[in-house]
């Protein structure tokens, strides 16, 4: 099995448009176009503008802060900083049976209710092959979405989080997209992998 080290890895061509591929999870393995986003609130929008999802790669990642051995690889992750974008190293394969969530910092703001509209920084990352299939962290924006409107996978890892804090997950098939998703080069079976950062929540 070969490691496979994702940070920023270019995915031009898979991203499905600035609203993020991240959005279109509900559709769990639909290969609609992304929902549109008119509802969102200004107190999110606000939010979104006042930050920014930082691109670089940092100089000296360190050591993991969660390391995860799966039902085939592992992955290790180490989450974003103010300065820098998150370091997700797979050891491909990587699967998981149960989706499992790590909280990496605690932020120190409200708790994330399940039905919240939020505010986040995401790099999601296919543990099959190690590939970065969509990052705001690339585009160096953050996106916002209610979770009502996510992969179930997506929304465990930020529900009951606090705002500010950063969070990986490692979703199984079946919390994310058990048909695939063709445009972002996931397949049928096929775990996930999400560096995620709580920017706000409006709700």
């Amino acid at each position: 099995m070969a490691a496979v080290k994702s940070t920023r890895v270019s995915v031009s061509g898979v991203l499905v448009s600035s609203a993020a591929l991240v959005l279109t999870l509900a559709a769990c393995g639909s290969d609609s176009d992304a929902p549109t986003t008119s509802t969102t609130s200004s107190a999110a929008s606000s939010v979104a503008e006042a930050a920014t999802c930082p691109t670089a790669e940092p100089e000296d990642a360190g050591d993991p802060e969660w390391t995860l051995a799966g039902d085939t690889g592992s992955v290790s992750v180490i989450g974003s900083t103010d300065s820098s974008a998150p370091v997700v190293d797979i050891e491909a394969p990587f699967s998981v049976a149960q989706t499992q969530v790590q909280t990496l910092q605690a932020g120190d703001g409200p708790v994330v209710a399940d039905d919240a509209e939020v505010s986040v920084c995401y790099m999601g990352v296919n543990g099959r092959d190690g590939s970065v299939f969509d990052s705001s962290y690339e585009r160096g924006a953050p996106v916002e979405f209610p979770l009502t409107g996510v992969v179930p996978g997506f929304q465990k890892a930020i529900a009951g989080q606090t705002t500010g804090s950063t969070v990986a997950v490692a979703m199984n098939s079946a919390d994310g997209y058990p048909d695939g998703q063709p445009r972002a080069g996931i397949e049928a079976g096929d775990s996930l992998v999400f560096a995620i950062k709580i920017l706000g929540v409006t709700g």
